[in-house]
């Protein structure tokens, strides 16, 4: 279903105690390269202690933060967190990482701006290699451990909106992961923009909001609570059409920082079929194909498929991720690699 052969499928999901383990054997299963969980103290459980209990229940399933921030945590604690658990999996571990979102609005905090974001990057990339790092203040600082442990690096993959994100992630990051929807003309300028910018080859994925239901409209509300959170960070882009204009819109302006990522929240429901049919990837599996192979043209190699919305029914989820992966993933023409072996 996509044109390149070398994309791998990702799925996306959230720390909810009791469910992660089992959903991680199942992305296994289903034939997923990765699962990565959504980091937001207030609304999800830690993401660390649920990823190593996904380690435990899987052999070959990489595992990841889909995404953290440079705030809520210290630089070295979250680097050590995943340096930790990338040597308890051996070697299964990508770190995501973005300016901060929900986590950082739950208890007042703003993200970071895109020169601070730049600057915790190299921060954060010097304590993954075991360097010592100077710190605001003068301080030299290094996690002491990981220094003198010689097991690879846990790759880091910025989640980007804006051109200049995007820039700064390829300078720095080993991968950058589009959250620009699902318009082919914005991943093609996210693609570009990141390639350009990266010093050395770069992994570039995508972010997508897919539902797979014959029913169009029930594919549309189990992704309309993400859908709203995705399109926030379009808020104020000057490459929008007039009709993505006003989703992003509605999505920004009508935002409750408590029905984060819910799909009853009222602006969520204002979004109409026009806009989440054009930012999202929903409805049957022949239009959830056609439009993954217009997305593969882009010369992506990762699409991290965001399954449903915070409040949406697990077992809802569930078929559709089953679906996806039955008429999607395992479709023979062509072939995917969704194992990146």
């Amino acid at each position: 279903m996509l044109q390149s052969s070398h994309v791998e499928f990702w799925l996306h999901g959230f720390a909810v105690p009791g469910r992660v383990a089992e959903l991680a054997r199942r992305a296994e299963a289903w034939g997923f390269a990765g699962l990565l969980l959504a980091d937001s103290q207030n609304l999800t459980a830690d993401i660390w202690v649920e990823l190593c209990l996904a380690a435990a229940a899987t052999s070959r399933l990489r595992i990841g933060s889909g995404v953290t921030n440079p705030v809520t945590r210290h630089l070295a604690v979250t680097a050590s967190a995943a340096a930790t658990l990338q040597r308890e999996s051996g070697g299964r571990v990508s770190l995501g990482i973005g300016k901060g979102d929900s986590a950082l609005s739950q208890i007042g905090l703003d993200a970071l701006t895109v020169r601070e974001f730049e600057e915790a990057l190299e921060t954060l990339q010097g304590f993954l290699r075991g360097e010592e790092v100077v710190l605001r203040g003068g301080v030299n600082s290094r996690i002491r451990w990981l220094a003198a442990d010689a097991a690879a690096k846990v790759p880091v993959h910025v989640a980007a909106t804006g051109p200049r994100t995007i820039a700064a992630a390829a300078r720095h990051a080993e991968g950058v992961d589009l959250t620009v929807g699902a318009e082919v003309d914005r991943v093609a300028r996210g693609v570009a923009i990141a390639r350009g910018a990266a010093p050395a080859p770069i992994q570039v994925g995508v972010y997508l909001n897919v539902a797979v239901d014959s029913d169009p409209a029930r594919a549309r509300e189990l992704v309309r609570g993400s859908v709203a959170t995705f399109a926030r960070f379009s808020a104020g882009a000057a490459d929008l059409s007039a009709a993505t204009g006003r989703g992003v819109s509605v999505a920004d302006s009508g935002y409750e920082t408590d029905r984060h990522g819910d799909a009853q929240a009222g602006f969520a429901q204002e979004l109409e079929d026009e806009f989440i049919d054009r930012f999202a990837i929903a409805g049957t599996p022949a239009v959830v194909r056609g439009r993954l192979k217009e997305i593969g043209a882009c010369r992506i190699d990762r699409v991290i498929v965001v399954p449903g919305s915070l409040d949406s029914d697990p077992d809802t989820v569930m078929r559709s991720c089953d679906r996806f992966a039955r008429e999607i993933i395992a479709s023979p023409e062509p072939a995917a690699r969704p194992s990146g072996a």
